[in-house]
């Protein structure tokens, strides 16, 4: 059986392949939309296959579907094979390159008939490149550092690690004369989990345009400038990413906002919406179409606020998390708003470790930290017995920690702090899907984290086992990071979510959404389909220090991004609710299991 993911990855292997091949834009985008589409969709693929379906999915084609059929059949997809002889997959690589676009690539590769990094390396080092036409020592250069940067640094980096650069800048930029606006735009805006090039826009009038980006270009994060022209400047970080800045008219803020916000798939929407009503949308803004169809630059209607756009095009203003071509459209035509969770929605903290297993402080450490932050109260969740390599507690020690909990509660009381320590436990879901310690140690939990640490790369079906065993375990409140993934450094375990979900929403437990930067783990691409089964989740920082803490951030906006409202999100309930929905869950999994 195939899963959504290969289908997906072979469709974007053959939009990679179609660029360098010089192919035809319009042939060559439909199927990265296709590969968008179903690397997003909420059933399994194999359902269309077998039922000879598949152009019932939206922007699936009768020629994509022909290809993915074969695929299905034979394990091969006739599209991709008739490319990769045309062009060398190694390749691709090429692309990430600055100062290479596809037609260069392709005149490299048949003038020196070379197709991997280090053979275009050692091209450079020959002096070999420098003398094809249309190239020339300086880009040779530049194409040189851009490798070097890329060995150097990954591609994307982490949403934490992107936020700290923009935000830096952003608030040193926003001083300076001229400044009418500034915003972070890109995918950071849209809060995704890793990020390429960060984008910042800037309205001011051209009189203060060149005084911004000498200021860019000498900003201390910058160590080397990539690019710079009269409205867009593109630089190095020294953590080796690319910031790109572009200022426009204070007029055409709005349009241009929305623009490089994105996603590519909203935008697409967004343009086609225009057109529909007699309009055209570009960066600069929404304008008329005159008699040939063509953009009236003369007959503007809406360029300086985002919301007066989307409510020329019919739609209440939508939020940049939302902008992926989800479902987003159906929604804002007809409500103002969407009930997302928010930040001061969070009453508690749940998944924290202390200095009894892994983590850099104490329990009470953890909850002064808690209290200065404004939360009611903390879920101290350290590593069971089995995690040896992170000091998992024994049972005699998880009694003795529950003593320590009982009198810090305690001296809160005394003191009259309304806040509140619970005694949970992230347990070890072992290989048979059992929890790590016996019915008595597990009916003394307040909650239980229950997580895959060890044998990750288990068989799909045998992993799936494991996790449905755990899910229906009367003891298991919430299931923490449930792929196992280390963003840009580990992979996913092999999980039907599809089916994970469906079950935890039956049996009452929870699903995380792991806050950690490292994880953001469940992915926000399973929000609609934790929408359509009234999945709940807790937002959890799983934080290993009181630095940790503050991860919650990057979790409500991934779960925001998810569609998750606060009524789903456990932690956005009192200290009291949330032990009894815990306990609620518990009860109704043991009277299914009498049943």
């Amino acid at each position: 059986m195939i899963t959504n993911k290969d289908v997906a990855d072979q469709l974007d292997l053959v939009f990679q392949l179609m660029q360098l091949a010089g192919e035809n834009r319009f042939k060559a985008i439909a199927f990265d939309r296709a590969s968008q589409t179903i690397r997003g969709l909420e059933e399994d693929i194999q359902s269309y296959i077998d039922g000879k379906n598949l152009t019932d999915i939206k922007g699936i084609g009768a020629s994509i579907a022909k290809d993915i059929y074969s695929y299905a059949e034979t394990g091969s997809m006739p599209v991709l094979e008739a490319f990769k002889e045309k062009v060398p997959v190694g390749l691709i690589q090429w692309l990430d390159i600055s100062g290479l676009g596809p037609k260069n690539i392709l005149k490299i590769h048949e003038t020196f008939g070379i197709s991997t990094l280090e053979e275009l390396k050692a091209c450079i080092e020959a002096g070999d490149l420098a003398g094809l036409p249309g190239l020339g020592a300086k880009s040779v250069e530049k194409i040189k550092k851009s490798i070097e940067w890329m060995e150097l640094y990954e591609e994307r980096c982490r949403l934490n690690e992107a936020d700290a650069i923009a935000h830096e800048l952003k608030n040193s930029l926003a001083k300076l004369a001229g400044v009418e606006a500034i915003e972070i735009a890109g995918s950071l805006r849209r809060s995704k989990e890793t990020i390429g090039d960060i984008d910042i826009l800037i309205a001011a009038e051209n009189d203060y345009i060149t005084a911004i980006f000498d200021a860019f270009t000498s900003h201390k994060r910058v160590v080397e400038i990539l690019g710079r022209g009269e409205t867009k400047s593109s630089v190095r970080s020294e953590e080796g990413r690319q910031i790109d800045l572009r200022i426009v008219a204070p007029k055409q803020f709005g349009a241009a906002l929305m623009y490089f916000t994105g996603s590519k798939e909203h935008n697409v929407v967004m343009r086609s919406r225009a057109r529909e009503r007699g309009m055209s949308l570009n960066e600069y803004g929404l304008f008329k179409l005159n008699e040939q169809g063509e953009t009236d630059w003369n007959r503007p209607i809406a360029s300086k606020e985002e919301s007066e756009i989307f409510q020329a095009l019919g739609l209440h203003w939508i939020p940049p998390e939302l902008r992926e071509d989800r479902g987003e459209f159906n929604w804002f035509e007809n409500q103002a708003d969407m009930d997302l969770v928010q930040a001061d929605n969070i009453k508690g903290v749940i998944h924290t470790h202390s200095t009894w297993s892994d983590g850099k402080y104490s329990i009470q450490e953890m909850a002064e930290a808690c209290i200065a932050r404004g939360y009611e109260y903390l879920g101290i969740s350290d590593h069971s017995k089995s995690a040896g390599y992170a000091g998992g507690l024994s049972a005699e020690r998880v009694r003795e920690q529950w003593k320590e909990i009982d009198g810090l509660n305690e001296s809160f009381a005394q003191k009259g702090i309304g806040f509140t320590i619970l005694k949970g436990i992230e347990s070890d879901i072992l290989s048979n899907g059992d929890l790590d310690y016996e019915e008595d140690i597990l009916e003394g939990f307040d909650f239980i984290v229950a997580s895959v640490h060890q044998q990750l790369d288990m068989p799909l079906e045998a992993m799936m086992n494991r996790f449905q065993r755990a899910i229906e375990n009367p003891y298991t409140t919430m299931i923490g990071h449930p792929t196992g993934r280390l963003l840009l450094k580990r992979g996913e375990s092999a999980l039907n979510m599809n089916e994970l979900i469906d079950q935890a929403a039956q049996f009452h437990t929870a699903i995380e959404i792991n806050a950690s930067p490292w994880r953001l783990d469940l992915d926000w691409t399973w929000g609609n389909k934790a929408l359509q089964s009234g999945l709940f989740t807790s937002i959890n920082p799983d934080a290993h220090s009181i630095e940790g803490i503050d991860d919650i951030g990057y979790g409500v906006r991934i779960a925001r991004k998810a569609k998750f409202n606060p009524k789903r999100v456990l932690n956005t309930l009192s200290c009291a609710e949330f032990v009894e929905w815990a306990q609620q869950s518990r009860e109704l999994k043991k009277s299914k299991i009498k049943a």
